[in-house]
């Protein structure tokens, strides 16, 4: 589904301003309704990045997929109302090493210094779910990034910018930081949602949802 075709409303499933502005940037009429933080916690944590991330996207989309539902019948209005929930899930794998948010400075640092001079991947988890049809597509894109050496002093500096928190694997590849840089894959993925692929995974739900 092209941005320019948009026919059906989509709610992001996610308070993340990196994931907000791709969205807006692509062209996309949205509303944000973010789960709790508590439907993560659910998530396995022993199968692998890939199937973490995507059962991460699949948790948060079903969190508002259900309170969708529930939102149309307490309001009175057609629960045949369609809707597309689009949820996400990025992570940074580092030595066989998955890397989410940082807890703390010290968490952060640590993630920062095992990047250091590596090649590693980025991967993003995307669940788009059709209501009510109750059907959902996921899909995973992976980027790879190249780190340059950081020198104690060049992770001092980034840190103290505050510009680490909240940001898989300690960093914001959308914060001009020069020591960064894509070896293969799309940098929205890196941002937090592969904007790029959205129109062929829509156009691939509305046919699953009998709606072409």
């Amino acid at each position: 589904m092209d941005p320019k075709k948009q026919t059906l409303p989509i709610i992001l499933a996610s308070q993340s301003p990196r994931r907000k502005q791709l969205l807006t940037e692509a062209g996309y009429t949205f509303t944000i309704d973010a789960p709790d933080d508590s439907v993560e916690k659910g998530v396995c944590s022993s199968c692998g990045p890939q199937q973490l991330v995507v059962d991460s996207a699949v948790a948060k989309a079903a969190a508002i997929a259900q309170k969708t539902i529930a939102k149309f019948n307490t309001s009175g209005q057609s629960e045949h109302t369609a809707t597309i929930i689009l949820a996400a899930d990025t992570v940074g794998v580092c030595k066989a090493e998955v890397l989410g948010k940082p807890v703390d400075v010290d968490h952060a640092r640590r993630m920062l210094e095992l990047m250091s001079g590596t090649v590693h991947e980025v991967m993003t988890g995307v669940c788009i779910w059709h209501v009510p049809a109750n059907c959902f597509l996921t899909f995973l894109e992976k980027t790879t990034v190249q780190m340059d050496v950081l020198s104690t002093a060049m992770i001092d500096e980034y840190l103290e910018t505050d510009l680490w928190i909240g940001k898989s694997g300690a960093f914001g590849f959308q914060d001009d930081i020069d020591w960064v840089q894509i070896v293969a894959g799309l940098a929205s993925n890196v941002v937090g949602l592969p904007v790029e692929r959205l129109p062929q995974w829509l156009e691939r739900l509305m046919e699953k949802s009998g709606l072409h």
